[in-house]
């Protein structure tokens, strides 16, 4: 195995088999890459588990201009107008390339794109493949062509655990699998691997997304950027599974409505009603929750009896729950469901840390700003997946001597989901965000498996109790309007962990032991 090893030395190296690392690995072809997943491609992702489709002007009442327009309201003064300018105006490309590969994307009649809209969106422009099984159809599509490009490599099985760093620039990866630990020594890495949902106690991500690229990218110094900003959907599945099914807002956009157990539609007052942004929506379900009351999605008119042709994924989980949506109410709550905030990256993908790219969600590119615009995620992720292989192609490779593989233990997430759902959830205030940190700090800093889960959560409270002010999905009781001046934030493993260190010794900390 050690000289299998030795001759993938100096390889690009990505980590993670979602969308964005399938993706990469594709536009890499043909130089010589090495794919590391913990799981078998396909299986326990967040892309597989996509719902939602891509967002891009296909339509003759639309284009580039009106969908940048459309993603800066949602993004609420926080997305970089020109970068998200850019990934706007490639997307219609870049999802012809993906038909290309062969993702059967839904059409009409004539054999045009069937488009789809969604929350926000002031056109029609979702385009979905086999209905709500959009992220399993692109992910089916690229697993075979990954499969049957003999320059990519694909090891399964295969956690990363730490980025080898010497003088702020990438060395490889130390990994561990069921037979032992590993370093693939690479100067090029490329993170793939996003997700916090395993974070949460209601979420609709796989238990399994843990923040690992994020722990990754911050053990190695890297900046991340906008860590406050997690968006909650406000229709998952009201139900004892965990994590939650979701119920997709095209669901909404086909014109299914939101009601209490009354049959009260209680949206009157809010803009855009059932088609809201989705932090708008999703407080406006939490506070009738938290009144008392039950929230339910009414779809037995529309789409009615087309409910299970449309949306199988969705009626199938609801016939596990035991619901005919063309018959039933649908229990619905938010839950937390994708993160705007990742490591910071310039145009071409490229990080702080000289030799390490990130793409897709655990990236923070600028596009999505305080709240991403549905559907704009995957389209994300396969426009900027081009750019980090270009500029991967683009840096030299060079030679980087094999390492001593460090053991480090697996993430076990369960004891920051309690801190991460009271203090981060759709609600916050200042004195809850202390609490976290503090809570946080000490996991943080041990030795096993809990402290990269804990320093993730971490990083996240202290951006949070830094931003005073509410903006997008970031809703403080305490600060409840925005700031004068809009800015994006930036934060360091280092630099969280000294102000979590500085509350522990705060005056009113002490007084509260």
């Amino acid at each position: 195995m050690s000289a299998d090893l030795r001759s993938f030395f100096g390889r690009p190296i990505i980590i993670g088999g979602g969308i964005a690392g399938l993706m990469t690995a594709l536009q890499l072809s043909p130089e010589p890459v090495l794919l590391l997943s913990r799981s078998l491609l396909g299986a326990d992702n967040s892309s597989t588990w996509a719902q939602g489709g891509l967002a891009a002007s296909f339509g003759e009442d639309d284009d580039p201009a009106m969908h940048l327009a459309d993603t800066l309201a949602a993004g609420d003064g926080l997305c970089d107008r020109d970068v998200a300018s850019r990934i706007l105006q490639a997307a219609p490309k870049a999802i012809e390339g993906l038909a290309g590969f062969g993702v059967p994307f839904d059409r009409t009649p004539k054999g045009s794109l069937s488009l789809g809209l969604e929350a926000a969106h002031s056109r029609r422009r979702i385009v979905h493949a086999h209905g709500d099984g959009t992220g399993r159809e692109i992910m089916r599509a690229l697993i075979a062509a990954v499969r049957s490009t003999p320059s990519i490599v694909v090891v399964e099985g295969v956690e990363a655990r730490r980025l080898a760093v010497r003088e702020n620039a990438i060395r490889g990866v130390w990994a561990s699998c069921s037979i032992g630990p590993f370093f693939f020594g690479s100067r090029r890495v490329v993170l793939a691997t996003g997700g916090i949902g395993g974070l949460f106690l209601d979420t609709t991500n796989p238990w399994g997304s843990c923040g690992q690229g994020l722990a990754l990218a911050a053990r190695a110094g890297a900046v991340l950027a906008d860590l406050e900003f997690i968006q909650f959907h406000p229709t998952a599945l009201d139900g004892p599974e965990r994590p939650m099914a979701l119920v997709s807002e095209a669901v909404r956009g086909e014109g299914a409505a939101l009601i209490d157990e009354t049959g009260q539609a209680f949206l009157q007052s809010v803009p855009g009603a059932e088609l809201a942004p989705r932090d708008v929506l999703a407080r406006a379900v939490w506070n009738h929750l938290a009144d008392g009351h039950h929230v339910f999605l009414d779809a037995r008119q529309r789409p009615g009896p087309a409910f299970a042709r449309h949306f199988p994924t969705i009626a199938s989980a609801c016939r596990g729950a035991g619901i005919n949506p063309a018959r039933d109410l649908i229990p619905i709550r938010p839950a937390q469901h994708y993160h705007m905030g990742g490591v910071a990256v310039d145009s071409f993908g490229r990080t702080s840390v000289e030799g390490l790219w990130a793409c897709g969600e655990v990236a923070s590119t600028g596009l999505h700003g305080a709240n991403r615009l549905a559907s704009n995620s995957l389209t994300e992720a396969i426009v900027c997946a081009r750019w980090v292989a270009e500029s991967v192609a683009g840096t030299p490779a060079r030679r980087t001597r094999p390492a001593f593989a460090n053991v480090y233990p697996p993430p076990a997430p369960i004891p920051v989901r309690v801190f991460l759902s009271r203090a981060l959830g759709i609600v916050r205030d200042g004195e809850g965000l202390k609490a976290a940190a503090r809570a946080l700090l000490p996991l943080a800093e041990s030795k096993d498996g809990v402290s990269d889960p804990a320093a993730v959560g971490l990083m996240i409270a202290v951006a949070a109790l830094l931003r005073e002010e509410s903006r997008g999905a970031h809703y403080r009781t305490d600060f409840p309007h925005h700031a004068t001046a809009a800015r994006r934030s930036e934060i360091t493993l280092e630099a969280a962990l000294a102000a979590a260190r500085e509350l522990g010794h705060s005056p009113s900390s002490e007084g509260a032991k």
